[in-house]
């Protein structure tokens, strides 16, 4: 059962400056693309773990559906230990870590120069280790303020590296876009703070919650399961992509079973859509987490499928201090992560 419900702690004070402050970064991150395609562009790998992994799957899937090279999505230590083929030179590897410390990270950040690529980091501060283990690092300087001007940065390069190759695109209303994020986003967790608080409210008790996205959104389902139910709130999850659900997963389901769904804007919706129709029927305790109710004010309508992943994945966080606030469990309190040797 809940313990103590807490204070819901307000929206982050620094999270318009966080944002502003990766947008800042535009024209170094164009700087960067523009030599390492010049050097020789043969493929992309992103490298994370946790949130920072999650964070990267807005990125892949937009190379992956509009580059002319490969691209590599994958944990720290699994690319250590698998040592891709593929890489060296001509690979460019975009590393990321909020502390800048993971040392699976670091590692694979030394790894990928030792082979030839080039690397660039996404992290919080350009001391860290991260940052000097690489030869470009990216940074937001917050604590408090993560997954949007993280989720900006790896935009801004994947979107350079689409421009500089040759990809159609229309790169100046995704301009227009990222320039409108830091009010965009501060708004839109004010407009989805009524249904976090529905949803906290609804399982904060639950044994077990079920929660389905599907492609660029899938980091924002995995991330709040994964981070914040299982990690920050010691509560059990598990989360599927939106059409794999069908293959197994969706037979658990029972009219008392929860189930959180994402749904974004982008192509691959219908998955999402299909899903929720199954929800609609089989269980009285879906949720559904629909980016069509974020205004996102100044993201021209052509290209809000491309930004949407970001509003998800930020709406995830506000979903969590909902969470402890309802439940009374700090998002800080931890068994074992930076309390024991792992």
């Amino acid at each position: 059962m809940t313990t103590a419900s807490l204070p819901l702690k307000p929206i982050t004070e620094d999270f318009k400056e966080a944002v502003s402050f990766a947008l800042s970064q535009n024209e170094a991150a164009r700087t960067f693309v523009d030599e390492v395609v010049a050097g020789g562009l043969r493929n992309v790998f992103l490298v994370g773990c946790g949130g920072s992994l999650t964070a990267a799957y807005p990125a892949h899937f937009l190379l992956e559906t509009r580059a002319q090279f490969p691209v590599f999505h994958m944990n720290s230590d699994e690319f250590n230990l698998r040592r891709p083929a593929l890489l060296g030179e001509g690979s460019l590897v975009l590393v990321s870590s909020h502390t800048g410390t993971t040392k699976e990270t670091v590692a694979a950040a030394e790894y990928a120069r030792s082979t030839g690529a080039k690397v660039a980091a996404l992290t919080r501060s350009a001391d860290s280790p991260l940052a000097k283990a690489a030869h470009a690092a990216f940074t937001y300087r917050s604590e408090d303020t993560v997954v949007a001007p993280k989720g900006v940065l790896f935009g801004q390069l994947v979107y350079a590296l689409l421009e500089k190759t040759g990809a159609e695109g229309d790169y100046a209303a995704v301009r227009t876009a990222y320039e409108a994020l830091p009010e965009a986003l501060h708004k839109s967790q004010e407009e989805g703070e009524e249904l976090a608080a529905s949803i906290a409210t609804a399982l904060a008790d639950e044994d077990v919650t079920y929660v389905l996205s599907a492609g660029p959104n899938y980091g924002a389902g995995y991330g709040f399961t994964m981070c914040y139910l299982m990690e920050m709130q010691w509560k059990h999850g598990g989360t599927y992509n939106a059409g794999e659900f069908f293959h197994g997963a969706f037979e658990v389901v029972t009219e008392d079973q929860p189930v959180i769904l994402f749904l974004g804007e982008d192509a691959t919706r219908p998955m999402a859509e299909r899903a929720k129709t199954f929800l609609d029927k089989y269980t009285k305790k879906a949720h559904y987490v629909d980016s069509r109710i974020f205004s996102l004010p100044g993201v021209p309508e052509s290209v809000r499928g491309d930004i949407t992943p970001i509003a998800l994945d930020v709406f995830g966080t506000r979903l969590a201090r909902h969470y402890e606030s309802v439940r009374g469990h700090d998002l800080d309190k931890r068994r074992y992560m930076f309390q024991v040797e792992y």
